[in-house]
């Protein structure tokens, strides 16, 4: 399975990071016309905001290849969560769209959204 790339550090994004949690409710409703709500763990997931800056060509290369590799949002990759809660989740891209920027010989940019899928 194809994993996430890290930079030169080790790391697999920069300060400041962003995560956030989320839960789907599921509603059945039935013929008496009552309802019950309840939690589908299925839908649950983790979506994290990776912002690179300060890459060096060889840094945004890595990252411009592996999205090549997972064809955006088709393929599912390994991505260990940053804050090191668990061990690492299977996850997809969340577009296919993918924000990069050379602005310089060691000043270039990226921005990937990573969803979670199990």
């Amino acid at each position: 399975m194809t994993k996430f790339p890290k930079l030169k550090s080790g790391a697999v994004t920069q300060y400041p990071a962003e995560r956030s949690h989320s839960t789907a409710t599921e509603i059945a409703r039935f013929v008496d016309g009552s309802e019950q709500r309840y939690r589908d763990s299925i839908d649950a997931g983790t979506r994290w905001v990776i912002e690179l800056s300060r890459l060096d060509e060889s840094e945004l290369s890595r990252v411009k290849n592996f999205v090549d590799a997972v064809q955006g949002s088709a393929e599912v990759f390994e991505f260990p969560d940053p804050w090191g809660d668990q061990s690492p989740r299977i996850c997809r891209l969340e577009s296919d769209e993918f924000e990069s920027e050379s602005v310089d010989e060691f000043d270039s940019r990226a921005r990937l959204i990573v969803v979670s899928i199990a």
